[in-house]
């Protein structure tokens, strides 16, 4: 199985961290999060990797990881030579096989890789989507209507649960004639072309602990679970 690590974006949200080093080396507890997600990968046996980067975050990806080999693992690299999305890089990345793992370069999660490969051949989608819940608190009371405007309920800052992307799919290579070659496309908008035309995607729910740090509080949250969940996440013994 070989695994699609998104490594290129920008990291808007995390500057100033990410003005002097990409998102993916940002670290919890001293270890990069990217490196945490290279050495779960190679714990399930997924020994191919490539990550799509930018000619900003090349260099300093490669010079860390090199080859792979430290990890037991084959590493390349894929570099956009203008920013193409979140789907857009797979056009460029060569012999790509009939079922690939895409993930964001930024998560945190304890998440069976394994399980969600299998779950994706049994189902037989176009694309697996591993799914998460998230519950976001409003801050504000939340009022109900009927239709002559009599309140009929109140809520005072209410707890709101969604089911949610985690970053991570499994596709299948035929995904490719929905992604036009060398252009921008996100998989947002991927997904909602596979949706119109009727092309079957899946979701897998997933219980698993997950967080990826695109904000500064997700950040902090990372490197207090990192902390936490360190041997549950690295899958060291003791």
């Amino acid at each position: 199985m070989k695994a699609i690590i998104l490594a290129g974006g920008k990291g808007t949200r995390l500057a100033p961290y990410t003005t002097v080093f990409p998102k993916p080396l940002m670290p919890v507890d001293g270890m990069p999060i990217l490196e945490v997600i290279v050495r779960q990968l190679a714990h399930f046996r997924i020994s191919e990797m490539v990550f799509t980067v930018s000619q900003q975050s090349e260099s300093l990806l490669s010079a860390y990881f090199g080859d792979g080999s430290r990890y037991g693992v084959a590493i390349r690299y894929s570099r956009e030579e203008k920013p193409l999305g979140t789907a857009g890089p797979l056009t460029i990345i060569p012999n790509l096989p009939e079922t690939f793992l895409v993930m964001n370069g930024d998560i945190l999660t304890t998440l069976n890789y394994q399980k969600l490969i299998r779950y994706h051949r049994q189902h037989r989608g176009m694309v697996t989507i591993a799914m998460s819940q998230k519950k976001v608190q409003l801050e504000l009371g939340v009022m109900e209507c009927d239709r002559t405007h009599r309140l009929t309920r109140y809520t005072e800052k209410p707890t709101l649960s969604y089911s949610v992307s985690m970053g991570i799919y499994v596709f299948e290579k035929r995904v490719l004639e929905w992604i036009p070659s060398k252009k921008y496309l996100d998989f947002p908008e991927l997904i909602q072309k596979l949706l119109r035309q009727r092309v079957k995607v899946v979701c897998r729910p997933s219980n698993d602990f997950w967080l990826d740090i695109g904000r500064h509080e997700d950040y902090k949250e990372a490197q207090r679970k990192f902390q936490e969940m360190r041997k549950k996440l690295l899958y060291e013994k003791g």
